[in-house]
């Protein structure tokens, strides 16, 4: 068994059943008139792409003060996945509200736990190798984000990623670089 993360603010919780065994891992549901939130309250699955260009660069963002969370950090972009929305979709849709461009989504590259105790927030986030099909990004949403840049591979700035953005890279080198590369 893997052990669980103590999460700080996390609502799980321990409780005795009508028989008196104890439950774990059930929901304190919030008050009559609030709304769960994605991430805090249950795992939340966030979407992200790692975008090449012509030129064999990579689209990167950096999450601005109002970011949901790790802002300050440079990310690949993506966001937040809607209920019955596909993945891929997604991933179109919000780097194209976000950035203003159009992306193909070629293949899927990782899975990550994107796990942040520091914020009580805890992530499931499958991350896609893109390409650029249209536009010049743009940052449309500048409390989201504060600054965007193309970078070669190797001139990520990886202590600056976000955690999901760290794991997915080095899936990234691992496909490149290493014995998986056919």
């Amino acid at each position: 068994m893997i052990p669980r993360p103590s999460i700080p603010g996390s609502r799980r919780r321990e409780r005795k059943s009508a028989g008196g065994r104890i439950v774990r891992g059930s929901l304190r549901l919030p008050h009559e008139g609030a709304s769960l939130k994605k991430g805090c309250d249950y795992i939340g699955v966030g979407v992200g792409g790692i975008i090449f260009n012509a030129e064999g660069r990579v689209f990167l963002a950096r999450r601005g003060r109002e970011a949901r969370n790790e802002s300050g950090k440079w990310e690949f972009p993506g966001g937040g996945v809607e209920f019955g929305e596909a993945l891929e979709h997604a991933l179109a849709r919000e780097v194209m509200e976000e950035y203003g461009i159009q992306i193909e989504v070629r293949e899927l590259l990782d899975v990550v736990n994107h796990i942040i105790p520091a914020e009580g927030q805890h992530w499931v986030s499958p991350t896609f190798i893109c390409r650029i099909t249209d536009g010049t990004p743009v940052i449309r949403e500048p409390h989201k984000c504060e600054a965007i840049g193309w970078f070669r591979v190797e001139e990520i700035p990886e202590q600056q990623l976000t955690i999901a953005s760290k794991k997915s890279l080095e899936s990234l080198k691992k496909k490149k670089y290493g014995e998986e590369k056919n």
